[in-house]
């Protein structure tokens, strides 16, 4: 049997909550407006300009398949982009009609790379070509791969890398062109690619010893592998030479089905100085090129 007083107290503590639960809705509301404001749109009618932010933004064309080179360069050209990752040379005509660069040249197998000295000899040749074709255009970048494991234990995976990376290093070096390993995640895209996170990478960095070295730290393949994106770019960023960005999950458009929000990803990345290539690689499922505004009007800090 209950005390009058006992229903006027839960009538107070039932009041009380009521207040505190419609003080959080009003607070959490209010939060998400100041998250929604800080996401950058470009004004109606007027395109996302990447040249207005501090990062030197770039797009990979493989995403974008239903569009030509031209088309692709158009776009990028509107949105005040630098040039398009991961080319060739016989696509370099098209990038300097337009005055953009080549921002990552392609070179050897993703899969067939330095771990496994059997296939050194193929990387070794083209990864050499590509640093030729590259520094004859006067641009920066040639991306390398750890490849597949194989059975090949990560310390015997990292000798072998560490021995092809100093035969074709001083010729980069004498190039002026920086070769970049790309981190990828092994647990969804790449099953058994040596270079799955940032502790292995960073050492082979370390071991290697030259600034014409770095990684490619793809945020989407590492938020995969470690998670924690942030702090680990403030902690390694001298070891990183390029970015790529994407959504996780899905690896799509920088949007709110993504679990990783990027205009504090990007604003971290300036902070830390950065002065090389900042290339958008996710695959939209919806316009590509309102996409690709978005994601550019979203890293422009």
């Amino acid at each position: 049997m209950s005390h009058p007083e006992d229903s006027v107290s839960r009538r107070s503590l039932l009041s009380r909550s009521l207040a505190t639960a419609a003080g959080a809705a009003t607070l959490a509301s209010a939060g998400s407006a100041v998250a929604a404001e800080s996401v950058a749109e470009a004004p109606a009618g007027q395109s996302a300009d990447a040249k207005k932010g501090r990062l030197n933004q770039s797009v990979c064309k493989w995403c974008y398949r239903k569009l030509s080179l031209e088309e692709m360069c158009q776009a990028a050209t509107k949105f005040g982009l630098v040039g398009i990752d991961l080319l060739g040379p016989d696509d370099f005509p098209t990038l300097k009609k337009h005055g953009l660069v080549c921002t990552m040249v392609s070179s050897h197998s993703l899969t067939n790379g330095l771990c496994d000295r059997k296939f050194h000899d193929e990387a070794l040749e083209k990864m050499n070509a590509a640093i030729e074709a590259t520094a004859a255009e006067g641009w920066k970048n040639v991306i390398c791969f750890s490849g597949n494991a194989r059975g090949i234990d990560r310390k015997t995976g990292m000798k072998n890398c560490v021995d092809a990376l100093k035969k074709i290093v001083p010729v980069a070096e004498a190039a002026g062109v920086t070769l970049q390993m790309e981190l990828l995640n092994s647990k969804v895209n790449h099953a058994d690619y040596m270079c799955d996170n940032s502790e292995w990478g960073v050492e082979l960095v370390k071991q290697v010893g030259s600034d014409n070295f770095k990684l490619l730290y793809d945020i989407y393949h590492m938020q995969i592998m470690e998670g924690d994106i942030i702090r680990t770019i403030e902690k390694n960023h001298p070891y990183y030479g390029h970015y790529h960005t994407a959504g996780n999950p899905g690896r799509h458009e920088l949007d709110d089905t993504q679990e990783l929000f990027y205009p504090p990803i990007a604003r971290a990345i300036a902070d830390t100085g950065f002065q090389g290539y900042f290339a958008h690689e996710f695959l939209p499922v919806g316009d590509p090129l309102a996409g690709l505004e978005n994601a550019v009007a979203q890293c422009i800090v």
